[in-house]
């Protein structure tokens, strides 16, 4: 049973709507590996559009709801994506960035999402003259054909600013038999142990999709939270019994934030297994949340390009402060120096690891992308860290440029791409800096034209018709010259430690 504030469905109710709804995307053209676009919230709609785009043998291409027209036409563009399903209240912000020839599929916004979003009643319904999903599947018989299947094509931001579709081969048995094993290990999901996921994140993002589209396969009971909030988050643990979760560290530190007779009030002792990842997580944060959850608290590092394989459990983090885990059946991490030799125990150097029970995978239209991320098989994202004698992984500086802020990737390119268009912007410079509560957030640093008159509140208002809000930076600079270095490039490097020391006084 999936359930979603008052409403629930049976999984027998659920693959009917899965099978109509395929043979319907399949009069629309989805069929030979054609993406399906799907920009949902946690809803019982999102389920059937992956399930029935993989049925047919096409990949959905899961689009995060923050991002404006410009970034979504460009994802459906680049995908060839020619059918998008979304919910009503997202298409105000995206209808004008659609590409003309695409088929759009609405769902009406349910009431307990419209509720925590403070959707208004006019904008959660299907406007008129547009195609609602429900009444369209319910109008197609049950697709007869043994489903194909296809995984989801995730787009991930680059340091050109520019998305990249990560598409993965077609797995082979025995790749399927060792991804099973790798998900028990990792999310802790197994069938007919009347597990109870709870869904928190978005399942636009990779692993929590990954981790709820398992949690279906295994036909658990999952609890869908309409929008994360910790309060709410332990009412439901004790409501619904919930066995399960997926999380990142900023939940943690928002739950920790509650008041201790808060924490106390709520019975937690159902939980058997907490993931979590996306994120570095401090260690006084780790320690608290084992204190207070006991040892259910497990953690591991990966992407969306080299899948899961590192991971370590409770006891591990409590005998390896820091560790991000050690490599677990199929995972390879290997450490190189510069020069591309191996590094020693305890040799800092750059990441490269690859879980191989997931298949590999092609940058959608970009074979240089995937070629230059590529050393002997395995993947770098430009982390860098080390290992000890152990083989605990260890990370020690942070992937090239990107900032993560409450557990989302978020590139600085991509926002300095945009600003550098802003009329009286002469450069500029976005970074990460240091944030207690979201791990990391956007700091700009802009040299004017001269003459310019900017405004921190320009430059924000300017960003968000054209960038996600989270891309948006809180703290911005004017400064009358960036540093650079001799090559003419910004000293990012120098920026940060500015900061550091407390002589950048950003406008809020």
């Amino acid at each position: 049973m999936i359930i979603s504030g008052d409403r629930q469905i049976s999984y027998g109710d659920m693959h009917g709507r899965i099978a109509r709804a395929a043979t319907g995307l399949r009069a629309l053209g989805v069929r030979g590996g054609k993406p399906v676009g799907m920009m949902l919230r946690n809803d019982f709609a999102l389920f059937e559009v992956v399930a029935a785009a993989a049925a047919l043998g096409s990949p959905v291409v899961p689009i995060n709801w923050h991002l404006k027209a410009e970034e979504v036409g460009y994802i459906l563009s680049d995908s060839g994506a020619g059918t998008l399903v979304c919910h009503a209240d997202l298409l105000p912000q995206i209808k004008d960035g659609l590409p003309p020839d695409i088929k759009l599929l609405v769902v009406a916004t349910p009431p307990e999402i419209a509720a925590a979003y403070g959707v208004t009643p006019a904008l959660a319904g299907v406007p008129d003259g547009m195609t609602d999903w429900d009444r369209w599947r319910d109008t197609h018989q049950p697709l007869a054909d043994p489903p194909i299947g296809a995984a989801p094509m995730f787009y991930t931001s680059g340091t050109t600013g520019l998305p990249k579709g990560v598409r993965r081969k077609p797995m082979r048995p025995e790749q399927q038999a060792a991804a099973a094993r790798v998900g028990a290990i990792t999310y802790g999901i197994k069938p007919n142990e009347g597990q109870v996921i709870l869904m928190n994140g978005p399942m636009y993002h990779s692993a929590p999709h990954s981790y709820g589209m398992l949690a279906f396969r295994n036909g658990c009971s999952i609890v869908l939270e309409p929008r994360f909030d910790p309060e709410d988050l332990l009412q439901l643990i004790e409501r619904h019994r919930v066995t399960h979760m997926h999380m990142v560290p900023t939940m943690f530190v928002w739950l920790l934030r509650l008041p201790e007779d808060t924490r106390r009030r709520h019975d937690l002792s159902s939980l058997r297994f907490i993931i979590h990842g996306a994120a570095p997580c401090p260690v006084d944060v780790k320690r608290a949340m084992i204190e207070w959850w006991g040892p259910v608290v497990n953690e591991y590092l990966g992407s969306t390009e080299t899948g899961i394989p590192v991971w370590h459990s409770a006891a591990e983090a409590l005998a390896k402060p820091g560790t991000v885990g050690r490599a677990i059946e199929g995972g390879i991490v290997k450490i190189f120096r510069p020069d591309g030799t191996l590094c020693d125990v305890g040799e800092p150097g750059e990441i490269f690891m690859r879980q191989t029970a997931t298949s590999d995978f092609d940058y959608h239209g970009n074979a240089k992308a995937r070629a230059e991320a590529d050393r002997d098989g395995l993947i770098s994202v430009g982390d860098v860290g080390y290992l000890d004698a152990d083989g605990y992984l260890f990370l020690c500086d942070r992937k090239r440029d990107m900032v993560i802020s409450g557990g989302v990737n978020i590139y600085p390119a991509e926002i300095e791409n945009a600003l550098i268009g802003m009329d009286g912007v002469r450069d500029c410079a976005v970074f990460g800096v240091p944030d207690p509560e979201y791990g990391e957030r956007l700091f700009a640093c802009i040299e004017p034209e001269a003459g310019a008159e900017l405004s921190a509140a320009a430059v924000q208002e300017f960003l968000r018709g054209k960038l996600a809000n989270f891309k948006v930076p809180r703290d911005i600079q004017f400064m009358d010259a960036l540093p650079r270095e001799a090559t003419g490039k910004i000293f990012k490097r120098k920026l940060r430690d500015l900061h550091r020391d407390g002589q950048l006084h950003a406008i809020r």
